[in-house]
């Protein structure tokens, strides 16, 4: 079983230990204390207060796509037809190509806020180790 320490976590989660620390404090993200008194957090509590977030950060739309980044528009570059719209959504970078008239249309600018739904047919996922964590794995 993975344990996460608090740092490692607010890292997975793309938020402040501090953060992590007040979700701990609050009762809302279960931790308990390993041998050296450091705060650890159990990957399956984790895994499910990510899920228990993404739950209520759905909204009320209906769709099929899970997968919703929030973030805030860093560029727009639009030509006659199409346009690029670059959001950063916490630690990652998402970039979209849409029709110009889009963007218009959702009055997208830099510093405004945005959701990436991401739907795809083929995801690829690979496994990285967490770096200085033996326990992870």
């Amino acid at each position: 079983m993975s344990e996460f320490r608090i740092g490692e976590a607010a890292e997975l989660l793309g938020v402040s230990a501090d953060t992590v620390r007040r979700w701990v404090d609050a009762g809302r993200l279960p931790a308990s204390r390993d041998d050296h008194g450091h705060r650890t957090i159990g990957g399956a509590d984790l895994a499910a207060f990510v899920r228990a977030g993404a739950a209520d950060q759905e909204g009320t739309g209906r769709s099929s796509a899970r997968n919703r980044l929030r973030g805030i528009v860093t560029a727009v570059v639009k030509d006659t037809v199409m346009a690029q719209v670059d959001i950063q959504a916490g630690p990652f970078r998402v970039v979209s190509l849409m029709s110009r008239e889009a963007v218009e249309e959702l009055d997208l600018r830099v510093g405004s806020v945005a959701v990436a739904v991401i739907k795809s047919t083929t995801v690829v996922v690979e496994r990285a180790p967490v770096a200085g964590n033996p326990r992870s794995g």
